[in-house]
Formats: C-alpha cells, structure tokens, sequence
C-alpha cells in the first residue's frame, strides 16, 4: 500500500480509502448496503491490516447510522485516533426543516457537532462540503468552515461534486480574505467516466489539491459481473437496486471486455482490481475510496495495488475509453503546439 501526500497539506493517506456509504443501511442506503455493527469491525479491521489509513464517511449516508457504525468501529479497533485519518462530509438533508441541509453557516455549525458526537471523537481530519449549495454564498460556506478549523474541530477542508470553476472560486475567496482553502476534491471518476479530465483535473493539478475517487467501479457496473444487456449473476448486486452513476454503458463494456482479458492473463486477478489499478496509476489521483458490504469484496479490491498495468494496457484502455475532443480543448492543443516544442527543444 502505497502512501501519498494530501493535496499541499503535510498528511499523508493511503492510496485506498475505506468508504462507509454500506454501513446502517436505512431509507434510500438499503440498496447500497445493510452493513450492521460486527460486519463493520470485521471490514474496518481488514481494511487496517491491508495498509489502510484513511476513512471516508458523511452524515447523510443513513442518515448519520454511517458515521455512529464509523466510530464504533474506530473504539473497538483499539486503536489510537491518530493512526486513522478520519473524513466525512456536510450538505445533505438531515430533517425536514429547510435549514436542515446546505452549506450555510447554520447547518454546518450544527452537524459538526453533531458528527463529532457520532464519530465519537473530538476533530475531523478532513471535512468536505458534499455538493453545491445555489443558495448559500460561497465567502459564508468558508467562513464557517474557517471557524470549524479555527477552534480546532475540523483540521482541513475539502469539497465533493464542484465544478472547476466553482472550486477556482472559492480558493481565490480563501486566498484573498486569509481563510482555510479546499484540499481535497471527492469525485466521481472511473476509466469508463472519465469527464473530470476535461475541467476538473487540470484545475486540481494547477492548484496542488488531492483527488478522492468515489464509485471507482461505476455503482459495480465495471466489477465484471455485468454483461451488455445488464444482466447480473447476482440479483442483489447493488446496482441491480441502486442505477447509479450514470455511465455510457458502450464505452463501460467495451472496456470491461479488455480488462477482463487484462485480468486473465493475471493468476487470481479480477475485472474490478484491473480497474481500480488504472486509476491507481493515474498521476491526479490521491486516494481511491472503496466500500464494501463483504469482507471477501474488500479483499478482492485491497489486491488492486500489487497491480502494474504495462504501457501497451494503459494506452488500450485509454484508446477504448478517451473523451471525444471538444471545444476548447482541441483549441489549446492546436494553438499551444508550437510553443510547446520550443519549451521542450
């Protein structure tokens, strides 16, 4: 297991993550998983012992039954509080009031301490607004962020499911007014969905953020139990009950069939390690976050890091998998060409 630095922050997380989306299982999360307290401790004790330092959760997932399952978990582990870097994140609906949700002042005051009491634990490493709030100004959001920082609650902030130009934003706001900036970017991206390429990945890249990867098998989609007519050898296969991400399913198969070959010519290998491996080697990348309702599927996807995928099998995923060019990306190839090779003569 390799280890990286967060962003331009000094901590250091592994390069997969646990994520606890499966844990509680309440409402809408019945679908992604019905993980209760002992299969937790088994999966956060493998995930441990498999090189893991990271732990990703939300107060939305179960409507905080997530984070309290997280917690415990971290107790009864034994462990010290510092051997984990704990994350989770504020935005979603938590009651019914129309202050229960969002990125204001109000809210976030609210569930900091209230995950804090779930989690059982005095700070929250990372602490990440989950989506983009319309109505709340972004300078209020980091303002209040600042404050959980400040009183020593949260220790760094990050964002999930911003745009570039929205994360570009904020950190010019937290720039000018001395605030604590996003350090992270929780985001969707598998070798079959691979839009953040366009906008997102060069503005992280520019601006020295990490990179966590959420859904890295697209909802299950590229774990290799799925054909083209998306049937599964499972019928409680979370995607069977839970359709998401969106995913161009052509462009999915297409690439599921050359992993699968990938796979086969590895003793043991698996579809769903060939994938995680590719983003592994994806240079933006920080920190893959898997989940797991079985201890056997955490298992199987921890052996993703002993994989080397060859040049010739990153160029042939890309070439099956790449973006169709558009404005004004083709633009600033065609026009930054010239100056490019003189940079490089």
């Amino acid at each position: 297991m390799k280890m990286k630095r967060l962003g331009r922050t000094g901590l250091i997380v592994s390069e997969l993550c646990l994520g606890t989306m499966t844990f509680g299982g309440t409402g809408m999360w019945k679908a992604v998983g019905q993980t209760q307290q002992d299969e937790a401790d088994t999966i956060f004790k493998a995930a441990l012992d498999g090189g893991i330092n990271f732990i990703d959760t939300a107060n939305i997932y179960s409507t905080g039954e997530s984070e309290e399952i997280t917690g415990q978990a971290i107790r009864n582990a034994g462990i010290a509080r510092s051997d984990v870097v704990l994350a989770t994140k504020v935005m979603g609906q938590m009651g019914e009031g129309p202050n229960d949700c969002g990125a204001s002042r109000h809210h976030i005051m609210d569930q900091v301490d209230a995950s804090l009491k779930r989690l059982q634990t005095d700070h929250i490493d990372l602490y990440q607004i989950h989506g983009w709030d319309p109505v709340t100004p972004i300078e209020e959001t980091l303002r209040a962020l600042e404050d959980c920082v400040r009183t020593g609650r949260v220790r760094y902030v990050g964002v999930s499911n911003w745009a570039a130009w929205q994360i570009a934003k904020a950190l010019g706001i937290s720039e000018r007014l001395g605030l604590a900036r996003f350090e992270t970017l929780q985001a969707y991206y598998t070798v079959a969905g691979r839009d953040l390429e366009r906008e997102l990945i060069p503005m992280l890249q520019s601006e020295c953020l990490g990179l966590m990867v959420w859904s890295p098998l697209a909802g299950g989609l590229l774990s290799g139990k799925f054909d083209r007519d998306g049937e599964n050898d499972n019928e409680n296969s979370r995607r069977s009950g839970f359709d998401f991400p969106p995913v161009n399913r052509p462009r999915a198969f297409d690439a599921v069939d050359a992993m699968r070959e990938m796979a086969d010519g590895r003793d043991g290998a698996s579809v769903a390690q060939i994938a995680l491996a590719w983003l592994l080697h994806q240079k933006a990348v920080t920190s893959v976050i898997i989940g797991a309702k079985r201890i056997d599927q955490l298992e199987d996807n921890l052996k993703s890091v002993d994989i080397e995928l060859t040049e010739d099998e990153l160029s042939r995923l890309d070439e099956i998998t790449k973006l169709p060019s558009e404005y004004p990306g083709w633009m600033f190839e065609r026009q930054g060409e010239a100056r490019q090779q003189f940079a490089e003569s």
